[in-house]
């Protein structure tokens, strides 16, 4: 049923889910489990350095022989570093974050690669159209970590109106009616980052996932709106924190300076009250920790029915 949109064509792949490319936790573990189950799985690079992205990238070939990809953050300092690792590797896939990737889209080209910017809006979605991009993943507000101004509903199909290319949604998406609400905005397929950070193949700390399951509807919070960088996390000892010094007009050197080693702290290290523990809105419909395998045919098989059951219901009276 699936395998004939055009995402999983252009990208090898059996079911249209993209596994998002989340910093710590996008490891070799998760990407190879998701791919082996017929989604792509990422590597989040975040802010490692080129050494540890090389090892993940031969660890995930171990893992699987199926595609996979690599999300390169932006605002990274071994940016160029990992650039020049994902060709030398001959990686597949690469998505972008926090950012416009618009400088590094010729090389990568050149190399075979193919390209697939996260945008929050329409207007930079038309920019990097012009230059060639594969496909478009359009991230709502909703979504953990860095976030833009518009949430998934409005702005995936305004994306899809822009360019020519496959529009991937994300933020907010965590289940099969989710993904049928993706597909039915025009959305190619959906990314979903949330969901897989409470999987046993995930090296997110129990704490961390425990915290997920126990989170509600409002249980997130978006801190660093000051600093041009908003990012969306549970709510929790730093980020109130971190509201308080906005509040009090902080300087940028105070906020980084609290931010630093955060993110760390609370996803790999466990830390409820001083970390970071970044997570999407969709947190509140997660309830249970699950193998990648089980979490993907869940979604698949919620999906079918969703859209099997909107066909019924649209159908004529007799």
């Amino acid at each position: 049923m699936f395998e004939n949109l055009a995402l999983c064509k252009l990208l090898g792949i059996r079911y249209p889910i993209i596994q998002g490319g989340m910093a710590w936790l996008g490891t070799s573990e998760l990407a190879a489990a998701v791919s082996e189950a017929g989604g792509l799985g990422t590597i989040g690079s975040g802010h490692a350095d080129a050494g540890w992205l090389r090892q993940e990238i031969r660890k995930t070939r171990q893992a699987t022989g199926r595609p996979f990809a690599v999300n390169i953050m932006l605002m990274s300092p071994h940016l160029k570093d990992n650039l020049k690792v994902v060709m030398d590797e001959q990686v597949s896939v690469v998505t972008f974050g926090a950012g416009n990737p618009g400088g590094y889209i010729p090389m990568l080209k050149e190399a075979g690669i193919k390209i697939i910017p996260v945008v929050s809006s329409a207007a930079l979605a038309t920019r990097l159209d012009r230059l060639g991009v594969d496909a478009f993943i359009a991230e709502g507000m909703e979504s953990g970590g860095h976030i833009g101004d518009t949430a998934t509903l409005p702005l995936v199909p305004q994306v899809i109106d822009s360019v020519h290319v496959p529009v991937i949604a994300a933020g907010g998406i965590a289940d099969g009616r989710g993904l049928a609400a993706a597909l039915a905005l025009g959305a190619q397929g959906a990314q979903m980052g949330t969901r897989f950070i409470c999987s046993t193949e995930c090296i997110a700390h129990q704490n961390f996932k425990e915290y997920i399951l126990q989170a509600r509807d409002r249980s997130t919070v978006v801190t660093g709106i000051t600093t041009g960088h908003p990012v969306r996390c549970l709510a929790n000892k730093f980020t109130r924190r971190f509201t308080e010094l906005e509040k009090s007009e902080a300087d940028l050197d105070q906020l980084d300076e609290l931010g630093k080693g955060s993110l760390y702290a609370g996803v790999i290290n466990g830390d409820l009250e001083n970390g970071s523990l970044m997570a999407g809105q969709i947190a509140g419909l997660i309830k249970e920790i699950k193998p990648v395998k089980q979490i993907i045919e869940e979604i698949m098989t919620g999906a079918e029915m969703q859209l099997a059951n909107l066909a019924r219901q649209m159908e004529p009276a007799r």
